[in-house]
């Protein structure tokens, strides 16, 4: 018994080292993190994910789609501009391993998501509620910060700790590789859990709703468009929306109002007109 004790009361040190390690500062959002994996591993992942997705999917040629040209013309304005802002900082080494791509994917679905290394990906079923251009670059630009503030790898990291204890991901993968797709897919918003990620997981995307805010207004998007849009979001359903304690997002009011107290100040901070 005391030797079970014993192996417990170590387990449980090594797990608050491993946490307190593990946690950090992001250079960008100024969050504390737990990032227990290599961002480049991340991306190694991430890309051979993508290209599975990409290899499966119905992607629309823009070269003969207005929708999908516009979506790679949005996506890399927004590249272009945080690219350049960031390095103008000194910040550059934020996308390190990025090779950004843009695709418009035939789904009913209304979704769009960015994976690490710059992997955009917007669903057709999406636009009739962005409607415009500026309604699209919200959308990019909300998944692009969520890319660069690492949400997806603290997500996973939370994942490995919960399933594994905390082990390397190339350990996980060689392990249980099905169980380990599965957090990955999950951390980039493919299923949902009740307990203890939701709350966290709300914060993310109000972190990524003010850094999106930003990121748009740097390309020289109307960034007023995001209430409107998010409006339409909240009507797409007849108005009706999960109860937040069991959401992974904001309500669509309290997005909302979060969005009016800081899109002046962003504009005034932020703006910068394109320039073709």
């Amino acid at each position: 018994m005391k030797i079970v004790k014993l192996r417990s009361a170590i387990f449980v040190a090594f797990s608050l080292m491993l946490f307190v390690g593990a946690c950090s500062k992001n250079s960008i959002t100024g969050s504390r993190q737990l990032l227990l994996l290599p961002e480049s591993e991340v991306q190694s992942m991430a890309l051979t994910e993508y290209n599975q997705f990409i290899s499966t999917s119905k992607v629309v040629d823009a070269k003969f789609n207005k929708e999908a040209s516009k979506v790679k013309e949005v996506g890399r304005r927004i590249s272009d501009a945080i690219t350049q802002y960031y390095s103008e900082k000194g910040s550059a080494s934020v996308f390190d391993g990025y090779k950004w791509e843009y695709n418009l994917v035939d789904s009913k679905e209304a979704n769009a998501w960015c994976m690490p290394g710059g992997k955009i990906v917007v669903y057709t079923g999406l636009l009739p509620i962005t409607k415009n251009e500026e309604g699209l670059a919200v959308v990019i630009a909300h998944e692009v910060a969520h890319a660069i503030a690492r949400h997806g790898n603290q997500r996973m990291s939370e994942g490995i700790v919960q399933q594994f204890g905390g082990i390397a991901l190339s350990a996980a993968i060689a392990t249980k590789p099905a169980v380990t797709q599965d957090i990955f897919l999950s951390a980039y918003g493919v299923g949902s859990t009740v307990g203890v990620m939701l709350p966290h997981s709300r914060k993310q995307e109000l972190e990524a709703d003010r850094f999106g805010l930003r990121f748009a207004a740097l390309a020289g998007y109307n960034i007023r468009e995001a209430v409107p849009l998010w409006m339409r979001m909240k009507n797409m359903n007849g108005g009706q929306k999960t109860p937040l304690f069991l959401s992974t997002h904001p309500s669509d009011d309290q997005r909302i109002s979060s969005i009016n107290k800081i899109v002046d100040q962003t504009i005034k901070e932020y703006y910068r007109p394109f320039k073709k």
